[in-house]
């Protein structure tokens, strides 16, 4: 069954992708560039109740099912087990984001407490998908995380931290923070993926 689980990180990579761009489908006008992906949840939107059905709960899921693998890897360390707990933490939270829509609005000055909620689940998301690479990085060597791999782990976590910096950046200026949103998060994904596919080996 582990076997079957260790997938499930490669398999959410892909489906997020293919989630994100079907619900946008029945979004009249949504712009992948200018809004953010949980506007799709939005309270109000065209999608509400569709984008976690096919994304946040099914995502949930399938990121829950590959902490429990990366816990039981082969050569597993303490900072292995921790990582793996995080990745588990961060499909919980995808639950909770999905369950509790943010604003139709995402720069209201006064958030409801949906969107109050809605907005922690994802900032411990983001902190889970950060720190778990980083312990990987600092954990030993073994069959499965080797030299090459920790070097990709850092890649993709200044990866994730650049395009998070931009998207606040854009956010600020109410420009583009949807494009550096999907950017941030694929350098999170592309981790995900890559330990993934390491596992499976």
């Amino acid at each position: 069954m582990t076997t079957y689980f260790a997938y499930c990180g490669l398999i959410a990579s892909i489906w997020i992708v293919f989630g994100i761009f079907l619900a946008a489908k029945f979004y009249p006008n949504y712009s992948h560039n200018k809004q953010f992906c949980s506007e799709l949840g939005a309270k109000g939107s065209p999608t509400e109740r569709l984008s976690p059905l096919i994304n946040n709960y099914p995502l949930g899921v399938l990121f829950c099912f590959f902490g429990s693998a990366v816990i039981q890897m082969k050569d597993s360390s303490i900072m292995s087990v921790i990582a793996g707990s995080l990745i588990i933490i961060h499909g919980i939270g995808t639950w909770v984001a999905g369950y509790f829509p943010m604003d139709a609005n995402p720069y209201t000055k006064s958030p409801s407490f949906s969107c109050k909620v809605h907005s922690w689940a994802g900032f411990i998301m983001l902190l889970a998908l950060l720190i778990a690479p980083l312990l990987m990085v600092f954990g030993p060597i073994n069959q499965s995380i080797t030299t090459p791999f920790k070097i990709f782990s850092i890649a993709s976590i200044l990866g994730a931290v650049y395009f998070l910096y931009k998207m606040a950046k854009a956010t600020k200026k109410k420009t583009n923070p949807g494009l550096h949103q999907r950017l941030s998060y694929g350098a999170q994904l592309a981790w995900l993926s890559g330990l993934s596919i390491v596992l499976i080996q």
